[in-house]
């Protein structure tokens, strides 16, 4: 059993950063009942092609986006517009340590769903509320996407080619990053609640912004803007404070080169034949390098370009010099070392065609990630949870379903 396996999480989100932080406890052994609508379900479902497995019986599909975050749960499809619904949804939430939402701040009140309205009943509740902007403040009841929070919080700012170049201006992550590291920081921020509640019994509400995670996760840019007060350009593939620290075009593709001290610099040039500039006044320290960045950059270049990106990683990496190719996701999931790290987890066929997904990042030695189910079908476990967890029986369960309030 996973270290969380005496946890049980209500998971009332939608789409990726609720989500992805409700899979990360899934993962390490918690009990996460995923509550959808009867008709639709998830938003992510329908978000294909591609489509991740189809339904044997009901031929229903699921989208490749949804199965990438919603392993180890259970569906339980409930109509929470429905009174019967929101009766169901608050008995299981009381018997839950943990709850899970993304909706607009305060759109779950009218439903008694809200953190003020559980604790009455379940005071020890870690009840995390994911939104675009957070529960206060003056955009507190704006919509938030990860698109929107990317531009808004600065990240496209400094994402993209210089201006002048071919190309240039602000650009997106090519993935959801932002909504990706709320999920990371809401998982912590539970965690440190549940810390919290161990040492005094009592529960806690955790909100999560995406707005000021991107903030955050500015890290050394922010830091660059708030010490010097300088806007930080759009550098393409360099590096603000480190060179050479890029990609280069070698005769037949690209090759990247991170050199983080003056040592690896010296190897470096070794490799390129060109010892000298590693005692040049204008290279041999990052600071000079910094101030003669584009000198630097055009002389490796030229060299660079001479040979293979197979034949400079077979010269570099004998020299320590950290660099490598970039990749594809096929010659990613062909890397040998991608492989021997079990970075895709294979789920076999049931009511399913199956299903590939990503592993978890996460190694511990003790207590290990597990894949106990693919990602289910709506409402899948419907039936199973009211009778485990309310005691519903087969009648009431089947009036639900006749009534429009559930769907098992």
């Amino acid at each position: 059993m996973g270290v969380l396996s005496h946890l049980r999480v209500l998971d009332l989100s939608r789409v990726l950063a609720g989500p992805w932080a409700s899979q990360i406890l899934a993962d390490l052994g918690a009990e996460v009942i995923k509550i959808e609508h009867p008709d639709r379900g998830d938003d992510t479902r329908a978000w294909g092609p591609p489509w991740a497995s189809t339904d044997r019986c009901t031929g229903e599909r699921q989208s490749a986006y949804f199965a990438g975050t919603n392993r180890n749960k259970q569906s339980v499809a409930v109509d929470i517009a429905h009174p019967q619904g929101q009766e169901i949804v608050k008995a299981l939430a009381l018997g839950c340590d943990i709850v899970i939402e993304n909706f607009k701040v305060g759109g779950l009140r009218q439903y008694g769903l809200d953190y003020e309205s559980l604790k009455v009943t379940n005071p020890a509740i870690i009840y995390c509320s994911i939104t675009g902007f957070g529960q206060t403040g003056p955009y507190a009841h704006r919509p938030g996407y990860d698109f929107l929070i990317q531009g808004m919080g600065g990240l496209m700012s400094i994402t993209g080619r210089p201006d002048g170049e071919p190309g240039d201006g602000p650009l997106k992550v090519g993935v959801a990053l932002t909504d990706i590291l709320t999920g990371l920081y809401a998982t912590v921020g539970i965690m440190a609640a549940l810390a919290h509640r161990d040492k005094t019994g009592e529960g806690q509400q955790v909100d999560a912004s995406l707005l000021d995670v991107q903030v955050a996760c500015l890290a050394n840019q922010a830091m660059n803007y708030l010490t010097s007060g300088q806007q930080p350009p759009r550098l393409g593939n360099g590096h603000p404070n480190i060179v050479p620290y890029q990609d280069f075009r070698t005769s037949d593709g690209h090759i990247i080169i991170t050199v983080g001290n003056d040592a690896q610099f010296a190897r470096f040039c070794e490799g390129l034949r060109r010892p000298e500039w590693s005692t040049d006044n204008r290279f041999a320290t990052n600071t000079a390098r910094l101030a003669h960045r584009h000198e630097l950059i055009s002389l490796i270049q030229g060299v660079v370009a001479t040979r293979t990106t197979s034949e400079w990683l077979d010269t570099l990496e004998t020299r320590s010099v950290p660099c490598g190719p970039i990749n594809d996701l096929a010659a990613v999931f062909a890397d040998p070392h991608v492989q021997y790290r079990g970075m895709k987890v294979d789920f076999p066929d049931g009511d399913t065609s199956g299903v590939s997904v990503t592993a978890s990042p996460l190694r511990l030695s003790a207590s290990p990630v597990e894949y106990r189910s693919a990602p289910p079908r709506l409402g899948g476990e419907t039936r199973g949870v009211l009778q485990r967890l309310l005691g519903f029986c087969e009648e009431q369960i089947d009036n639900l379903i006749r009534d429009g309030v559930v769907r098992a």
